[in-house]
């Protein structure tokens, strides 16, 4: 650890933030900390990764080799992480020697294995839907049959974003999932027929606070998350249990940070989808149309300073910015000239050097008046932004 630090003297360049990742969460982790005078150092392998604009200190690796985590450790006051495949076991070594990670080491060994997490959400009493672990091909048939079709094959670890799931739509389809993640354990969900999809983004510091931003309306398409509505679609009774139900899940967890809740709603009853240790695509918004945002009330958690109560200052819209299909290379953008005519648009680039296909390469917030103007500016935007080709590396099949 660099040195401790007291929170009621804060002095400019007097804490270092150790990140692992440095994707476009830890850059706008990192722009917030900018904005407090905070050192920051990240771990990730790419070295021209979103982060390394603002980075003052990068270290080239994967986020689970144990001797850069132990580096970072030394240049930091505070590790946190901005993706769920960082090295558990190393970190909660360091955190027996003393150094602070949030959120803590247990609370991501827990969420980054998908089958310890739905086991940890159902004997906590969290209402989850029905999941089983899977071994094999006759198995995973009977469990189908037992589940109806279609139902959800997942990867347990090393998946995020929908990559891990494979969607079995008939008893034809089970072989080909079990062999899809040959070698990986799996777990099969039973497929819930949603109404919507909501998420939260909750926040809990280290004294125990626990605040709650709006609840958020998602729109996926392919496993990726495509739009976020906010404030969500849904009736005062739903709004309310939503926001119980996931402050529950981070006093469980006794996490420290800022949480992504994801669920379903189904005919006014919710279940938890997924639980995202960080900072998360659909609180994005936040940025604009909130009080605080929800990369500063990170750092306000991880910290231990007292954390805000994030007001919505409007409606909005937020939408990713997505690679093609079939395309990994360079690449522009056409049309930024003609969006930045959109009143209450806010464009947000990640830096990446290369597309490819789904890949987050920014996102863009509509604020207005009403949901239905943000979404309506968000259609003339879909129309007018693209992704254009140039140099291409290889051709995705």
């Amino acid at each position: 650890m660099k040195h401790s630090f007291d929170k009621s003297q804060l002095s400019p360049n007097d804490i270092t933030l150790g990140i692992i990742g440095g994707g476009q969460l830890g850059k706008m982790i990192g722009i917030e900390a900018k904005r407090m005078s905070l050192n920051l150092a990240y771990i990730d392998p790419d070295k021209n990764c979103p982060a390394s604009t603002i980075a003052d200190r990068m270290i080239i690796s994967n986020f689970k080799n144990e001797k850069s985590i132990l580096e970072l450790a030394k240049k930091s006051d505070v590790l946190t992480y901005e993706i769920e495949l960082g090295n558990s076991s190393v970190l909660k070594d360091l955190e027996s020697r003393g150094y602070p990670v949030h959120p803590a080491s247990g609370v991501l060994s827990t969420v980054q294995n998908k089958l310890r997490q739905k086991r940890f959400l159902k004997a906590k009493g969290i209402p989850v839907p029905e999941f089983v672990e899977v071994t094999s091909a006759e198995q995973a048939k009977r469990i189908c049959n037992e589940f109806g079709y279609p139902s959800v094959l997942k990867a347990c670890e090393d998946s995020y974003d929908g990559r891990g799931n494979f969607l079995i739509k008939s008893p034809d389809h089970v072989k080909r999932g079990i062999q899809y993640f040959e070698g990986r354990r799996c777990m099969i969900e039973k497929f819930i027929h949603f109404v919507k999809e909501v998420s939260i983004i909750v926040a809990r510091n280290t004294c125990g606070q626990i605040v709650s931003f709006p609840v958020v309306e998602n729109i996926h398409t392919n496993n990726i998350l495509d739009t976020t509505i906010v404030p969500a679609r849904v009736n005062s009774t739903v709004e309310r249990n939503a926001k119980l139900i996931a402050e529950k899940v981070v006093k469980s967890l006794k996490g420290v940070g800022v949480f992504g809740i994801e669920m379903f709603l189904t005919n006014n009853k919710l279940m938890i989808n997924e639980i995202a240790p960080r900072p998360h695509n659909s609180g994005h918004y936040s940025i604009e149309a909130c009080s605080i945002s929800q990369f500063e009330q990170h750092i306000r958690a991880i910290l231990g300073l007292p954390l805000a109560k994030p007001r919505l200052m409007s409606p909005a819209v937020m939408m990713n910015i997505l690679g093609i299909p079939n395309y990994t290379g360079e690449y522009f953008f056409k049309g930024i000239d003609r969006i930045f005519a959109i009143p209450g648009l806010k464009l947000h680039f990640y830096g990446k050097k290369i597309t490819k296909p789904q890949r987050k390469l920014g996102h863009i917030t509509i604020t207005a008046e009403s949901i239905e103007e943000a979404l309506s500016r968000a259609k003339m935007v879909r129309k007018l932004l693209t992704v254009g080709k140039r140099h291409g590396i290889k051709k995705e099949e």
